[in-house]
């Protein structure tokens, strides 16, 4: 998926991230039957636009509604689901004062409408705003998230390219990956410990 982000040019000011919008079958655990609705990546429309904002506009603009509007073209399908993947999570906030793409993304949620699950490969780095909060934004919204590991430094290469000093950033990223699944197991082992003893 990370190579989804590779059309823009690197620069040190961004991620770049690519997104895709599918439309779900509800009964088929394979997902071959995914219909793709849209694609987007960073910087592909006019302004600081990021992946998931771009991919959403891409599908308002074929169906002839607003950017804001987008929720209201999206299929209501009968027993399908509208999921977006994309190589990093969404982000919460915003330096550029544009809309977060979590957001967005909570925005789509109207009338039986709008998009159910976000999968991503690597949580927003802090390089820009700090602690993400995109994660939050969309359990909020009632939208599902589930990380995907497995490609956290590819991914990462890719969105750093064009950084002063990308192969530190890279390595910093990971190093904070790998404590943070430290900090959840030792919640997991905690849970556990105090289980058992109550038992």
């Amino acid at each position: 998926m990370h190579r989804s982000s590779y059309p823009i040019s690197p620069r040190p000011t961004n991620f770049r991230v690519g997104a895709i919008l599918l439309s779900r079958s509800d009964s088929d655990p394979t997902f071959a039957e995914d219909t793709i609705l849209s694609t987007g990546y960073t910087m592909e429309l006019a302004g600081n636009t990021h992946a998931e904002q771009c991919c959403l506009a891409n599908f308002a603009s074929v169906h002839g509604v607003a950017d804001e509007d987008v929720g209201s073209a999206l299929p209501a399908t009968p027993r399908h689901s509208l999921v977006m993947y994309v190589t990093m999570e969404p982000c919460g906030k915003r330096l550029s004062g544009n809309t977060p793409c979590a957001a967005r993304l909570a925005a789509t949620r109207n009338a039986g409408r709008g998009i159910q699950k976000v999968y991503f490969g690597v949580k927003e780095p802090g390089t820009f705003v700090g602690e993400s909060v995109g994660c939050a934004m969309l359990s909020e919204a009632g939208i599902e998230w589930e990380y995907v590991s497995g490609f956290e430094k590819e991914i990462l290469e890719v969105a750093f390219a064009g950084h002063e000093n990308p192969a530190r950033e890279v390595e910093e990223a990971l190093e904070g990956i790998r404590v943070e699944r430290e900090k959840a197991e030792e919640k997991k082992e905690k849970r556990r410990r105090g289980i058992r003893k109550r038992e």
